[in-house]
């Protein structure tokens, strides 16, 4: 039962509030991209194989993939507030953990409960963010900084990293998160009110195990198609992901009190901004896949300069999501939404007719920043047409499908740019990527060692113009269907 009053809602008090969520949501999107400078470091003191070191890349990911229904359900049931304070609680325990690992065993696991404890923290935190503003332009503003923040945060986190490692252990990367949520459970006992649903509180374990048999195999096999489009068992595993999937859609109809209210979808709205949200997760992780690659392996940037240089993009992205608020005051949703996703197109299409480092830079930030407008305002239309009582399972579904959509663009995009490598390239030795053509060149003499670089170099360059047109294309796809279905919305507020 909500037991926030409209005098607090949207006050000051709610803005402290949102200052709240907004720290805990920068901390969760950096310790998302933070490890990536830290694994040579953890790698020479823990000397993990080859596959431990992908599981403490990605079981952070894939907890928190898996669980987001689970939890979204959850906070509608038991509170909202409770279990983002206990999943703040668990995020700094487990931070320790991590970070005085002694052994792979041990880090894989103290990863895996920070993947639980962000799934429970992260559909809590944008339904308290709904639930604290009943003005619905405050709610679009407020929701645009809580998304500014987790754009800035994955920005951030690269460059966190290395500036903690060139005075710390491989282990500060993870301690950070202590003082940060002890700032979160503090603040969420004075400041966040308890917004929880009308029932029972029981939560069908066979629905969750369900959503876990249907999310994981399926991210788990789109990161498999994304490293090689011919391995078997990553279209076994989508299958299997499919196949649950659909037996637990079965199981929502059926129940009383689903995990997963399908009536959700019944909504125009609801249903096409998670769409269309979903969908440009796809471009934007496709498109950041190959641009890091392209600064690391092209350009020869180490990963703190490859990371500064792609925090632009990201940091454009954080300044569209604060301005998208404003602007959704004044112009309907279905218009802005889709304007800026044909300045998107025309950012990625700089890419593609441009040359060098500053244009596909400025292309790259010119497309993230048209698409601010799909996940700031995006967000606030999937939470502002759910029913109160459902603004959890709400927001568990618009980020889970983020998430979802982000893995699927690795591994479609991945694929397309992998294949465009593979017709491109003519030497044998150039393998299947970039990364395998210069390993081989490191075991050549100079002259046959440059010839490769540069033949699988501009193979890849290739690769990297076709995702870029295929992304500019989807984004003029994606901005007629925002102005079709979106239309008849009015502005924010009106």
């Amino acid at each position: 039962m909500t037991t926030t009053t409209e005098t607090t809602r949207g006050g000051a008090r709610a803005w402290l509030g949102l200052s709240v969520l907004a720290l805990a949501t920068l901390l969760l999107a950096v310790d998302n991209t933070v490890l990536m400078l830290a694994l040579p470091h953890l790698a020479a003191d823990l000397d993990p194989s080859a596959t431990e070191l992908l599981w403490i890349t990605d079981v952070y990911g894939f907890m928190i993939a898996g669980l987001m229904i689970a939890m979204g359900a959850a906070g509608d049931r038991i509170g909202r507030r409770r279990l983002l304070l206990i999943g703040a609680a668990a995020f700094a325990a487990a931070s320790i953990v991590a970070a005085y690992a002694t052994s792979t065993t041990m880090l894989i696991a103290a990863r895996a409960l920070l993947g639980v404890a962000g799934a429970a923290m992260g559909p809590s935190s944008l339904a308290l963010v709904a639930g604290l503003f009943a003005d619905a332009r405050r709610r679009a503003l407020a929701i645009g900084v809580f998304t500014a923040c987790f754009m800035g945060g994955a920005a951030a986190g690269p460059v966190i990293g290395g500036l903690l490692l060139q005075h710390f252990w491989w282990g500060s990367v993870f301690l950070m998160a202590v003082p940060v949520m002890v700032l979160v459970v503090a603040g969420g006992l004075t400041l966040l009110p308890e917004t929880a649903a009308r029932g029972s509180g029981r939560i069908d374990l066979l629905s969750v195990a369900m959503s876990l048999a249907a999310i994981l195999p399926l991210v788990h096999g789109l990161k498999e198609l994304a490293d090689d489009p011919g391995r078997p068992v990553a279209y076994a595993a989508i299958a299997v992901g499919l196949g649950f999937g659909a037996a637990f859609v079965r199981r929502q109809r059926r129940l009383a009190e689903p995990l997963v209210d399908l009536r959700l979808f019944g909504s125009r709205t609801f249903s096409a901004a998670l769409l269309i949200l979903a969908l440009a997760m796809v471009v934007q992780g496709g498109v950041y896949l190959f641009v890091s690659q392209h600064l690391q392996l092209v350009e020869g940037l180490s990963p703190l300069a490859a990371g500064s240089w792609m925090a632009l993009p990201a940091l454009a992205l954080a300044a569209g999501s604060l301005a998208t608020p404003v602007l959704a005051g004044v112009f309907r949703p279905g218009p802005l939404v889709g304007t800026g996703l044909v300045v998107s197109a025309a950012g990625f299409a700089v890419v593609v007719t441009g040359d060098g480092l500053g244009a596909l830079v400025t292309g790259v930030t010119v497309g993230f920043l048209g698409m601010a407008p799909v996940g700031a305002l995006g967000l606030n239309l999937i939470v502002g047409s759910a029913p109160r009582e459902r603004a959890g399972s709400a927001s568990a579904l618009a980020e889970c499908g983020g998430q979802l959509g982000i893995a699927l663009g690795i591994a479609l995009l991945g694929s397309v740019g992998t294949v465009v490598y593979g017709a491109t390239v003519r030497s044998p030795q150039a393998g299947d990527s970039l990364a395998e053509a210069l390993g081989t060149a490191a075991t050549l003499p100079p002259g046959p060692a440059a010839a490769l670089v540069e033949q699988a170099q501009a193979a890849f360059g290739q690769g990297l113009l076709t995702v870029a047109a295929v992304s500019a294309v989807v984004s003029l796809a994606l901005a007629v269907v925002s102005m079709s279905l979106l239309r008849r919305l009015p502005p924010v507020g009106r």
